[in-house]
């Protein structure tokens, strides 16, 4: 069997792909941490800010039914800072992961096409006879990939509906907060 046998270069090759790949998924790594990091100074300086103002509004109230009135208007706003938060970190999440997802498929692709070249490599070279043993291995190869897109797309499936699972709690949160809010307003 002459098959052609994987040189220096090529193993060099490979090499410095892989610890370029990794060295971007690692600033890809750190621009996430970096945002998520921005993203709760952020809010904590909103929050203590806000905690400074509604410490002084609530010292000012008059009455109990002036209280029930301050906090019955906080209540929406707050609901729709978390929202917006979960909604924040949510974005940092999926674009870290959209990012890794993105390098592993073109790791992946590039796998399958250098296992592909080695069965067609080993095909061509195969003594005669080995017909069957060749075809059980294409098919081998065949069905792997055929599972991993299969699971792949299962996968981003899964993730859409998750989204829009997401989506749709917080929307129903903040609406009903809406109506609860409404509803102290008018007790009050």
């Amino acid at each position: 069997m002459n098959t052609t046998p994987f040189t220096a270069d090529q193993f060099l090759a490979a090499q410095k792909a892989g610890v370029e790949t990794l060295f971007g998924l690692t600033s890809k790594a750190f621009e996430s941490v970096e945002k998520l990091v921005e993203l709760n100074l952020q809010v904590a300086k909103t929050s203590l800010s806000e905690a400074a103002e509604t410490t002084t509004a609530a010292l000012s109230v008059k009455d109990a039914q002036e209280l029930l009135a301050l906090q019955a208007g906080l209540l929406q706003p707050a609901a729709e800072k978390a929202a917006a938060y979960s909604r924040h970190l949510y974005d940092i999440m999926a674009g870290a992961s959209a990012e890794f997802t993105k390098a592993a498929e073109v790791n992946m692709a590039d796998s399958q096409k250098k296992v592909l070249a080695l069965v067609d490599n080993a095909v061509k070279n195969a003594p005669a006879g080995t017909e069957s043993a060749v075809a059980l291995v294409k098919s081998a190869v065949a069905a792997a990939n055929n599972a991993y897109e299969s699971a792949h797309k299962a996968a981003k499936q899964a993730a859409e509906v998750a989204e829009a699972n997401f989506t749709a709690i917080s929307n129903t949160a903040v609406s009903a907060t809406k109506s609860a809010a409404k509803s102290a307003k008018r007790a009050a």
